[in-house]
């Protein structure tokens, strides 16, 4: 097999409320990736300003703090080869209304703000987002039937 790695996968407040949890987990099951960390919280504003950080000097951070700490999130770690490109091609672009049919943006989006779903986007933001939302660490485990997924 490849190299495994491991991502950081949130639903936002909005899918949460929408009931899109069980879909969303579906679809990266069925693809293949296996669950090793799984939160459901309603983060702090203290979290939401450390996981966001990076876009503190933007215009939407102020709204973007306040949406993200509304209601519940439910928090994931994803493994699998190439789990962090895997992920981001399940989520689709930023913007629901330009994600593909397909996409979990594509098929439960329709705004750039409330667009259900975020994902790490490349291995130092997968590292330190896990590190911040599962300090405790992730569930070492390996499913069985991978030897049907991977060559």
């Amino acid at each position: 097999m490849g190299d495994m790695e491991t991502t950081f996968v949130m639903i936002k407040p909005d899918g949460v409320q929408r009931g899109l949890v069980s879909d969303i987990i579906g679809r990266f099951e069925n693809k293949g990736l296996r669950l090793v960390g799984l939160r459901q919280l309603k983060p702090s504003h203290e979290l939401a300003e450390t996981h966001y950080a990076v876009h503190s000097e933007r215009p939407f951070y102020s709204g973007l703090i306040e949406f993200i700490t509304s209601g519940p999130v439910v928090a994931m770690a994803w493994t699998g080869i190439g789990a962090i490109t895997v992920a981001r091609n399940l989520i689709g672009p930023t913007d629901g209304k330009e994600a593909p049919p397909g996409t979990i943006r594509g098929d439960f989006s329709m705004d750039i703000g409330h667009n259900v779903i975020h994902g790490s986007d490349g291995p130092e933001t997968a590292r330190f987002e896990l590190e911040l939302w599962f300090p405790d660490g992730l569930v070492d485990w390996v499913r069985d039937t991978e030897i049907h997924i991977y060559e």
